[in-house]
């Protein structure tokens, strides 16, 4: 891995060798270009032989990548059925010992990690389903490699049964962990250190935000992820031990080498980004115990990528494989950075501002694309938490080595524990940067950016070459949407509920954000949030609340929160109702006009017009559905209507006319779209919001009488969200 005089580590060749066949196999538009890029670095370093490399690693990315797909799935044979399952539980997947497997349980129970017994039906895991959403079926598959099987099934509704405390060295170690801390700092030390963000997902700050969400606007996620400066801090913990025994450098460097294995396979298990860093950190204590001195760092994280994809190939798709790897490259240039500043400053200053700033540019473009949002005040928030972690980490690892005893440790532990959420509270209250998804010509001109930059730092171009290249790409990635603004229909897939996102130029309006009913988990801010982010959606002119029902508007509260709304349409101010009180007080906070629409208003932009539909205003039902808000579109002849819940005579007197599409009311209830609307409309397609829900939505009738009306039904459980185009 040495460079001894040539530019580029053969590491180097393989790993993009091995990036290529593993995407050859995906079928990415990728692969020839990361293929081509490891022969021309090898025919660019006067050594084309070496180029074979490239295809080595090829063969085997390629090798790897069907030897996994190729997997049996040992609990097919269960899927559909009510199991019954024993297995170990680490917070995040439960393994199965027989049959050979693992499983997500939905939900989480509210268990410490141990064996489990639980009870619950055995689906397929989902895809996405809306845009930004999670794709829970490709992250599973991600989960597995040559030797560890992917988890293939989701456990739902699932039951806690029996469970026991947890054993081993892990058990261990977490007692030790949180002997004597609060639940919260409990919950800090095992996510900072064991990588289990079950329980830190579950508390909050006194406000009621939650802590997990706070270390994301923040951009202090990252410390609740093994990476890096775990192993950094911990190594340099063993060795500072080892120092004070008798035992010579090469066995005190072949000793941490060793214990770096251990802590990797039994204690915090294997994910991307602390097997990334145990694999550098373990070849680097091997080489200086053999007098070898330290590799080159390129060639020591391609060599680190070679291992994690051969053995886990489809951590190339993985979002912690991907910002472990940027960050830890854009790393190898803080030194020319820190160069860069004023010399007055503190040598240490310098880096940790240098290491921030560049660890941050180098994951933006996944960090956007992913979570939608960028934090803003990542460099103070890290530089601040960046020294109580050099402390807490080493500490909470002695607190876990002496197990029960760890409670004397703790007890400097809890304050800086305390001082860490306390900078996480502070700086999650800041505003974030709200991003879209990135097309490839994104990426081409973030690449495009990233190389201008390196080059800079070797001075190689002068800043105004990088200033101008940052300001060419901006433009260009800002122009085909100012070319061609969106004009769409989107139908998201919120479950058993509804949400309509409707975009022309001069009005964007998100009619309902769906809700769950009977749990506490907001469709708003974890289903719709995301996708109106992924689709550069930033603020809404309008938000309206259809009705007085749960899956309906109950996420809007969290879209006002997290979104500027210009105005909130609503149709019956329904007194004394909970989600229309909770809805009104947030508009109320964040200063959104409440308009209460009658049948007759209208809306014009850009060639579209919105007419409302319904409610008259003049008396209101005691059925909340029949005082639903419902609306048409209509642009260049094109016309769709959505009619929240309405049942059937109220829909036969709205008027709609001819629809080229409907959005049927009531998830297609049986009391809904009636045949009296379907022959004055006679929509060509039939758009059915629904979910796995137990009210028989959509009825069969309904579908029948579609079918014989000969409209296309399209319905979001079975194709996720739908994107209808408006001319």
């Amino acid at each position: 891995m040495e460079r001894s005089g040539s530019r580029v580590a053969w590491t180097i060749l393989l790993a993009l060798g091995v990036i290529g066949g593993i995407q050859l196999g995906l079928g990415t538009q990728w692969s020839a270009l990361v293929l081509v890029a490891g022969v021309a670095l090898a025919v660019w370093d006067a050594r084309p032989l070496l180029a074979g490399l490239t295809l080595i690693g090829a063969m085997a990315g390629y090798a790897a990548l069907r030897t996994q797909q190729a997997q049996p799935d040992r609990l097919a044979p269960w899927t559909g059925a009510q199991v019954t399952l024993r297995g170990d539980w680490d917070g995040q997947l439960l393994t199965l010992a027989d049959p050979r497997g693992r499983v997500v349980l939905s939900p989480k129970p509210e268990a410490r990690p141990g064996p489990l017994v639980v009870s619950g039906r055995l689906v397929r895991p989902e895809g996405q389903r809306t845009p930004g959403g999670f794709d829970q079926a490709a992250w599973l598959r991600a989960q597995g490699g040559l030797l560890t099987p992917a988890p293939t099934g989701v456990l739902a509704g699932a039951r806690l049964r029996q469970q026991a405390p947890e054993d081993g060295l892990r058990g261990w170690f977490r007692r030790g962990l949180v002997a004597g801390l609060p639940p919260r700092e409990a919950a800090l030390m095992q996510a900072i250190e064991l990588g289990d963000r079950s329980e830190i997902s579950r508390q909050e700050f006194q406000d009621g935000s939650g802590i997990r969400d706070a270390f994301a606007r923040a951009g202090l996620a990252h410390l609740m992820a093994l990476s890096g400066q775990n192993v950094a801090l911990i190594t340099a913990l063993l060795l500072w031990l080892l120092a004070r025994s008798p035992l010579n450098v090469a066995v005190r460097y072949g000793l941490g080498a060793g214990l770096l294995l251990v802590y990797l396979f039994a204690l915090v298990g294997v994910s991307p980004s602390i097997t990334r860093a145990v694999i550098m950190g373990f070849t680097v204590l091997v080489a200086l115990a053999v007098g070898r001195g330290r590799p080159d760092p390129l060639g020591l994280i391609a060599l680190a990528a070679t291992a994690c994809l051969l053995a886990f190939p489809l951590w190339l798709t993985d979002v912690g494989f991907q910002l472990s790897f940027l960050a830890v490259l854009a790393l190898t240039q803080s030194a020319r950075l820190a160069d860069r500043l004023p010399e007055r400053w503190p040598r240490a200053l310098r880096l940790a501002l240098s290491a921030t700033v560049l660890a941050e540019l180098g994951t933006l473009p996944v960090i956007a694309s992913t979570f939608g949002e960028l934090p803003l005040v990542g460099l103070p928030a890290n530089l601040l938490a960046g020294g109580v972690m050099a402390v807490l980490v080493p500490l909470g690892f002695v607190a876990g080595l002496l197990g029960p005893l760890g409670g004397v440790v703790n007890l400097a532990v809890e304050p800086l524990a305390g001082l860490l959420l306390g900078i996480v509270e502070v700086f999650g209250r800041a505003p974030v940067l709200s991003w879209g998804q990135i097309a490839p010509v994104g990426v081409a001109s973030y690449a495009l950016c990233a190389l201008a930059g390196v080059l800079w730092l070797r001075g190689q171009v002068r800043a105004q070459v990088v200033l101008g290249t940052v300001l060419a790409c901006t433009a260009l990635t800002l122009l085909p949407g100012q070319l061609r603004p969106a004009r769409e229909v989107v139908f998201l897939d919120v479950g058993q509920g509804d949400a309509t996102l409707i975009r022309v130029p001069q009005l964007t309006m998100l009619v309902d954000a769906g809700g769950s009913v009977g749990s506490d988990y907001d469709v708003g801010e974890r289903t719709v949030i995301p996708a109106l982010r992924a689709m550069g959606v930033h603020k809404l002119d309008v938000a309206v609340a259809t009705h007085a029902d749960t899956d309906h508007i109950e996420g809007l509260s969290s879209v006002l929160r997290n979104l500027p709304v210009g105005e909130l349409w609503i149709g019956h101010r329904k007194a004394g109702d909970p989600l229309v009180d909770d809805l009104l007080a947030v508009a109320a906070q964040r200063g959104v006009a409440v308009r209460e629409v009658r049948r007759g208003d209208r809306v014009q932009a850009d060639g579209a017009t919105l007419t409302v539909l319904w409610p008259p205003g003049h008396v209101w039902s005691t059925e909340d559905n029949e005082n639903s808000v419902a609306l048409s579109l209509e642009s260049g002849g094109w016309r769709t209507a959505l009619l929240g819940d309405l049942p059937s005579d109220t829909e036969a007197a709205l008027g709609t006319g001819h629809l080229d599409v409907l959005k049927a009311a009531h998830h297609g209830s049986r009391h809904s779209t009636g045949a009296a609307l379907l022959q004055q409309a006679a929509p060509a397609h039939t758009v059915i919001s629904v979910g796995r829900n137990t009210y028989g939505h959509p009825h069969p009738d309904v579908l029948e009488k579609l079918r014989q009306a000969g409209s296309r039904i399209w319905r979001t459980d079975q194709t996720g969200t739908i994107r209808w185009p408006v001319p």
